[in-house]
């Protein structure tokens, strides 16, 4: 049975998804809940994907052909995505689109569409994705987990100058921003109630989650590979920008000189790509992605610690119950 999708996941241009009768064969075969943001999510190597996002993965998995410096920024749903995306741009390009240019991509295009996610490009679009002035680096977005990235990226001895940056957010304020996405980006027939979503949440069954996983597997690559995966925090990136972008722009071997920081092109990113500066422009406000979801509907708050206003006692504390079981031992905490 082909499975049913709600508009605008079934729209015209996505379609052709539900056609291929190979992918629809084995969609049958996958784990199948209720999803927070889809009405159904699909169980595959242990995470939770909508059947768009599940067939680019599998796409991405058998066609991705690499460049030598392909960066590929991940993160799980809402944990601060739209805005690491801009900065990223900003900061690679920065040559190309000084940040104080009045027509830089950013002013004018979203985030998303200038650092696609490969999960809604076809294996075709790969290679047309140019969003760098150099022609062996192409940025990626994705909230795929880190083990079922291709090979070709995960094996440090294939991997070449290929780069990985996670970012992570506290997993109330994670659970909350995915709520409220749930219910603006239009993705399901019917609103979902607070708690319906997040006993979903609490079972794993989330976008790209279980998070927790999701989380520790690149947290584990970002020690064993500190040079190949970079492990960040929303909070920090919120407390201590400048520190995060100079040490992002270490990391991906494009450190600001001298003559930039005199000109103040770190704070000149940071502007550029703030909350107040991107939530404002038309293009976040009225535009439509991949999905023909509303640009608008990837801003709300932007803030640390929103949970605290929705979040009843009982269900903070059940979160930060089970996010110290699953990293207990891991060293890292949220």
């Amino acid at each position: 049975m082909e499975p049913k999708l709600s508009p605008p996941l079934a729209h015209e241009h996505l379609k052709d998804i539900l056609s291929n009768e190979e992918f629809v064969d084995i969609l049958t075969t996958f784990p199948k809940e209720r999803g927070i943001i889809s009405s159904y999510s699909y169980q595959y190597q242990g995470f939770w994907h909508n059947p768009v996002h599940l067939h680019g993965i599998i796409n991405f998995q058998k066609h991705y052909e690499p460049r030598e410096n392909d960066i590929f920024l991940a993160t799980a749903p809402k944990s601060g995505t739209t805005w690491l995306r801009a900065i990223l741009y900003a900061l690679i390009n920065r040559k190309t689109y000084p940040p104080n240019d009045p027509n830089h991509p950013l002013l004018s295009k979203n985030s998303h569409s200038l650092i696609p996610p490969f999960e809604l490009l076809k294996p075709s679009e790969y290679d047309s994705v140019c969003n760098s002035s150099d022609p062996s680096t192409r940025i990626f977005g994705t909230h795929c987990a880190f083990g079922s990235l291709p090979e070709s990226i995960t094996d440090i001895a294939k991997s070449s100058n290929r780069k990985i940056i996670y970012l992570c957010r506290d997993i109330k304020d994670t659970f909350i921003s995915n709520f409220h996405f749930a219910n603006k980006a239009n993705l399901r027939p019917s609103p979902i109630s607070l708690e319906d979503a997040f006993d979903l949440y609490c079972k794993g069954i989330s976008a790209g989650g279980p998070i927790w996983n999701h989380i520790l597997g690149y947290w584990k690559e970002s020690l064993e590979k500190p040079d190949k995966v970079l492990f960040m925090r929303y909070e920090e990136m919120k407390s201590e920008p400048h520190f995060q972008l100079r040490r992002l722009a270490h990391f991906l071997g494009k450190p600001f000189s001298q003559e930039e920081e005199n000109l103040c092109l770190v704070d000149q990113i940071i502007s550029l790509c703030s909350f107040d500066v991107m939530s404002k422009l038309e293009v976040n406000k009225t535009g439509k992605g991949k999905q023909l979801i509303s640009t608008g509907a990837l801003f709300r708050k932007g803030v640390v610690g929103d949970w605290k206003n929705i979040l009843t006692a009982d269900m903070a504390s059940r979160l930060d119950q089970i996010t110290e079981e699953k990293f207990r031992g891991s060293g890292l905490s949220l």
